[in-house]
């Protein structure tokens, strides 16, 4: 901008006024109402007003009718998503030293919630909740797994990765060996971003590598293929539910529907599962999980089945061989849109009745859904019709959501996506 513009902002006598360097947009009452209860995100449809030029990645002020200040944040034509707030401070300058302070404050958080072991394989960068709109990086030990949906980000991943690789280093002794992009997400398009995976700095050898690396958690290996595996190779957020099941499943005989790579499947077996079942549409996700009930000891363990969940547990019913005491439900989101919202209900309805039918009075029932369009509310609806269509009646034993490197922010629900239930059936 030429000349700088004059906004309020609330100071602490409310009367301060600071001269900006950003181009501002201005935005409806609605929106602002959203903004000041913890939201992060200016629609177009939201915006009212402009002043000073606004260039698609560029940071912008964002104010309300009076001129007073919400925000900064990045600025997208594109997309419907038109603002993505960064701060609230109208002191940040977002300088080397911001950056720093905010990489150091949530890879601190991971250290304090998880420790220092499961820090080794965790979510460090989770969004907005943990104020970098648009940005995922998940840690596998020494790599780094990065996918970004936003174009602010797109333009100063050098600047961010570069940083955060420094912090890890210099302050939680922590070498990362390469980092790899998972820009695949179909949320790049509307940013006017295109579609890219590949290695974003590693030495040369170990881009000649097939892209796997192993982790454990909870006492258990894992290959996880962070090149070529779903999301970013491996689903983190599920870390302490897993552990959760393992009380229930000693002496019990399991079935782990949607197995993917075995990972429920595997807390059962090594929590002393007389026998585990793990079923999967995909057999490249079993071969990987049978990889890994191998490289635990736990192959003779498990039997791993590739079949069409629903029709697996609509081939067992009536059948005398199918008295499971544990059944698992980790199915992948069966809705990413509202539009849909009324086939996933039914789809939760439908598959959590199958499961209770093929339990025993006195079994137990594992159920999840990872869709943050299917609300908690909705979801317990969904279960509570299964279990009359099941004639059965729950007692909920817990109810869980994601692990803590994946925070919920309060007023942002799209942070909040992750249901886990666990249920005796009597």
């Amino acid at each position: 901008m030429d000349k700088p513009v004059q906004i309020w902002y609330n100071g602490p006598n409310e009367t301060e006024s600071a001269m900006r360097p950003y181009s501002r947009v201005t935005i409806t009452k609605k929106n602002e109402e959203s903004i000041k209860g913890g939201h992060v995100w200016v629609f177009r449809d939201e915006i009212t007003g402009s002043e000073g030029p606004l260039k698609d990645g560029d940071l912008v002020d964002v104010v309300n009718s009076s001129n007073r200040y919400l925000g900064t944040g990045f600025y997208n034509s594109k997309s419907v998503m038109t603002v993505r707030i960064l701060s609230k401070n109208s002191n940040d300058l977002f300088d080397e030293a911001f950056w720093l302070r905010r990489l150091t404050w949530v890879i601190r958080y991971r250290m304090d919630t998880m420790g220092p072991e499961d820090f080794r394989c965790c979510r460090l960068i989770f969004g907005e909740a943990d104020q970098f709109p648009g940005l995922t990086v998940d840690r596998y030990e020494d790599v780094l797994v990065v996918q970004i949906v936003s174009l602010g980000f797109e333009l100063r991943k050098e600047t961010i990765l570069s940083l955060l690789i420094r912090v890890l280093k210099e302050e939680f002794s922590v070498a990362i060996r390469v980092v790899y992009l998972r820009n695949e997400h179909k949320l790049r398009v509307p940013e006017g971003l295109t579609q890219e995976k590949g290695y974003y700095c590693g030495e040369e050898n170990d881009r000649e590598h097939p892209g796997t690396v192993e982790i454990t958690e909870n006492g258990l290996r894992y290959t996880v293929d962070f090149m070529n595996g779903q999301k970013t190779g491996f689903f983190l957020d599920q870390k302490y539910n897993r552990l959760s099941i393992r009380k229930i499943c000693r002496g019990k005989a399991v079935l782990d529907c949607f197995t993917h790579t075995g990972s429920f499947a595997l807390n059962a077996a090594a929590a002393g599962a007389t026998h585990v079942t793990a079923v999967d549409i995909s057999e490249e996700a079993l071969r990987r999980a049978r990889e890994n009930a191998a490289i635990n000891g736990l192959e003779s363990r498990i039997e791993f089945m590739q079949a069409d969940v629903f029709d697996y547990l609509k081939s067992m019913e009536g059948r005398h061989d199918s008295a499971y005491d544990v059944i698992i439900l980790d199915p992948p989101a069966f809705t990413k849109g509202h539009e849909s919202f009324r086939n996933a209900f039914e789809g939760y309805k439908k598959i959590n009745a199958q499961a209770m039918r093929l339990l025993r009075r006195g079994s137990y029932l594992v159920t999840c859904s990872c869709s943050n369009f299917m609300s908690e509310p909705n979801f317990k609806m969904a279960i509570h019709h299964a279990a009359e269509l099941a004639h059965v009646s729950l007692r909920q034993i817990e109810g869980r959501k994601q692990s803590p490197d994946h925070p919920i922010l309060w007023n942002v629900p799209e942070t909040d996506y992750l249901k886990f239930f666990l249920f005796q059936v009597v």
